[in-house]
């Protein structure tokens, strides 16, 4: 007793047209790839948040726009310091110190200023050794640093 009205399984869903590297199907009327062409066309004038990615600055880390400004202070007699004041918080300015102490034979130590935050002091002028040191490592380029002093 075989029943013809058995229920058939329903019917699998058609699968999407095919498309084969960016073309439209072949069921699209000419005036829909017409519009989609001029669609692409009209993208040109879009945003691109990546355009000033490859100047070249994108070894620096953030906050380098702004100016490292390197002060000499007169203290006592022949006696000077030496203040870095705008490096970034990124780097350990207790490792740039240790650096600065070891390269430039001298003493320096991290204060918190008030206006300024923290700003790295070096006994004796080290404006210009200060100033090779960090183009050297790439934590400036020459166009960041501003020496003021006498």
């Amino acid at each position: 007793m075989a029943d013809d009205t058995t229920p058939s399984l329903p019917d699998a869903p058609s699968p999407p047209p095919a498309f084969s590297r960016g073309r439209l199907p072949q069921a699209v009327s000419t005036e829909e790839k017409e519009s989609y062409r001029l669609s692409a066309l009209q993208n040109l004038h879009s945003f691109d948040p990546f355009a000033d990615a490859s100047k070249g600055d994108d070894l620096l880390p953030a906050g380098t726009e702004d100016y490292i400004h390197i002060r000499i202070q007169q203290r006592n007699g022949r006696k000077t310091l030496t203040t870095v004041q705008g490096i970034a918080d990124d780097y350990d300015k207790k490792k740039l110190v240790k650096a600065f102490k070891k390269k430039f034979a001298c003493n320096g130590t991290v204060i918190e200023h008030s206006e300024y935050g923290e700003v790295i002091q070096l006994q004796g002028d080290q404006r210009k050794n200060i100033c090779q040191f960090l183009v050297e490592i790439g934590l400036a380029k020459n166009n960041q640093l501003k020496v003021h002093g006498f």
